[in-house]
């Protein structure tokens, strides 16, 4: 085992297209999903702006913002965002099944953070990422290690797609049981109170407080561990800090399919508040339950409704408070609700199974990292 740089082993690659780009996918930065190695969403329009080549086999990294942990292998070739740093294995050095896995890895992007410049939208060059430093093992380990760590990733993508499973199963269940229930429909503006938006950060603020990020709301969990310090001019007012029993919803955001996602705390975090790309709202609890409105706002019909009212600049998708508040949904009787809730609470118990599994695996899996490509 020897230590290297991530530019002896590894190059960055700036190839142009030179021709039409008809027949070529498209990935941007909203395609890559925070620690997810294996890349699942891409683009085919050819109205874009995209000129950078990328081939399959190589590591498209998200060099804006790197704290977002945004990184996976090609598989195919394609065009990509300048935002996106396309890294190619040197065969003879590195085995291009393993690159990813330097790459994607919580030290390399701590590294990527610390070297990267600006404040809104902070960026890392390639002539920095290079002179990263980690272990790497001869030829013979290299290819057990990638065979060991790709299982791994198999066995992950496993689980999750058993978790996709039990949340279309709720969802099934929920569209037999209310999908012709139309007279039980409500506008959401009836049942959310008190919307309002977040608050922006100051770059020369006083006032200092964590604010949460929007990975806190858009995971599908609220998680009150995703936040950054954040700096205002005026300490946020108590209705900006996270109240219990609230839905939280994702305001804007670079790819469509979060947009207006949802979740819902149980306790307050006087201690954290929330940022303007995100809407919270008080909910009449006599007319719905939480955890059934968490459901039903992820029901296709209602999805469908706020895709059609986000608006878009420059990629960037957002949804106002009177979007959201004429979103209709189904709202049957509390006691219906009660009933399917109880459905939903077996199916939420395999989750929390599947995801203590899944939790344990990445323990393990970071710690392969840690001791081989550290």
């Amino acid at each position: 085992m020897s230590r290297v740089t991530l530019g002896d082993v590894a190059i960055e690659r700036r190839e142009t297209l030179k021709g039409a780009k008809a027949d070529y996918p498209i990935v941007g930065l909203e395609h890559l999903i925070p620690s997810q190695i294996t890349l699942t969403a891409w683009g085919n329009s050819s109205d874009n702006t995209f000129s950078k080549v990328f081939h399959k086999g190589q590591v498209l990294f998200g060099r804006r913002r790197a704290y977002l942990k945004k990184a996976a292998v090609a598989p195919f070739d394609g065009l990509c965002s300048s935002d996106i740093t396309v890294i190619e294995a040197k065969a003879n050095l590195i085995l291009p099944e393993l690159l990813p896995f330097v790459i994607q890895n919580d030290a390399f992007f701590d590294y990527a953070v610390g070297k990267s410049a600006g404040s809104l939208s902070p960026r890392v060059k390639w002539e920095h990422l290079k002179k990263y430093e980690f272990e790497l093992p001869g030829m013979d380990e290299q290819r057990k290690l990638a065979e060991l760590l790709w299982s791994m990733v198999e066995a992950k993508e496993a689980y999750q797609e058993l978790l996709r499973q039990t949340d279309d199963l709720v969802k099934a269940r929920f569209i037999e049981r209310f999908g012709e229930c139309k007279n039980q429909m409500a506008k959401a503006g009836e049942i959310m109170l008190n919307l309002r938006n977040g608050v922006s950060p100051s770059k020369s603020g006083k006032h200092h407080e964590r604010i949460l990020t929007l990975s806190a709301v858009t995971q599908g969990k609220f998680d009150p561990s995703a936040w950054k310090d954040g700096y205002f001019n005026e300490c946020p007012a108590k209705d900006k800090r996270i109240q219990a029993h609230e839905f939280y919803m994702c305001r804007g955001n670079g790819n469509v399919a979060l947009v207006g996602t949802g979740v819902y705390t149980t306790k307050a975090y006087s201690d954290l508040v929330f940022p303007d790309t995100v809407i919270a709202a008080q909910i009449d609890d006599t007319r719905i339950r939480l955890p059934f409105l968490y459901v039903a706002w992820k029901m296709p019909d209602v999805r469908a409704q706020i895709v059609k009212n986000a608006k878009t600049t420059n990629g960037t998708y957002k949804i106002n408070q009177n979007a959201i508040s004429a979103i209709s949904l189904i709202v049957p009787p509390l006691l219906e609700q009660d009933d399917f809730l109880r459905f939903v609470q077996k199916s939420d118990k395999s989750k929390l199974e599947l995801e203590q599994a899944m939790k344990a695996m990445e323990a393990v899996y970071n710690k392969i990292l840690s001791e081989n490509l550290g």
